[in-house]
């Protein structure tokens, strides 16, 4: 148990005197000051209205709440761009009579980053996230609910690749 204690005790030490880069609230943007993200737009085969607004908005509230950026509408130091990939709706889970238990509602993203201060940084990739509901629930009561919580999974994925670079 000292032992414990001891090791504890250094690596707050530790942790003290090497001011880590990456704090639990947000990434390194290391000499950014700025961010902007362009309204990304709807490029699905099934077009859900609110869904591209939702998701840029989604994407410019985690920056603001979790670095110190400055939110530009144009020319930040990090800057990102994409479209709605793809918005589909599928069965996932068959029960006994041959009908869905569950239904899935999936979302992509393409996103472009771009890192004005470090080009080896920059990155273009798709994202996907889904999210379960049961079928005997039709989706555009769930739909909101499906949508707020995947694009919080989205923009935290884009966010980890930009900022934290997983």
């Amino acid at each position: 148990m000292r032992k414990l204690a001891y090791i504890l005790i250094f690596v707050v030490m530790a942790g003290v005197s090497c001011k880590p880069t990456i704090s639990f609230t947000g990434g390194s943007t290391g000499a950014a000051k700025s961010v902007s993200i362009k309204t990304f737009t709807n490029n699905a085969t099934i077009v859900q209205p609110t869904l591209a607004q939702a998701f840029t908005e989604a994407m410019k509230d985690l920056f603001v709440s979790q670095t110190r950026l400055s939110l530009l509408p144009a020319n930040g130091d990090l800057q990102f761009e994409g479209y709605i990939l793809a918005y589909n709706v599928a069965p996932v889970a068959v029960t006994g009579n041959q009908t869905a238990a569950l239904n899935r509602l999936t979302i992509t993203v393409q996103v472009k980053f771009e890192n004005k201060l470090d080009d080896t940084k920059n990155f273009e990739q798709s994202f996907s996230r889904f999210a379960d509901w049961q079928s005997s629930v039709p989706l555009n009561a769930v739909e909101s609910d499906l949508i707020k919580d995947i694009n919080n999974q989205l923009v935290q994925d884009i966010f980890n690749k930009a900022v934290i670079n997983w």
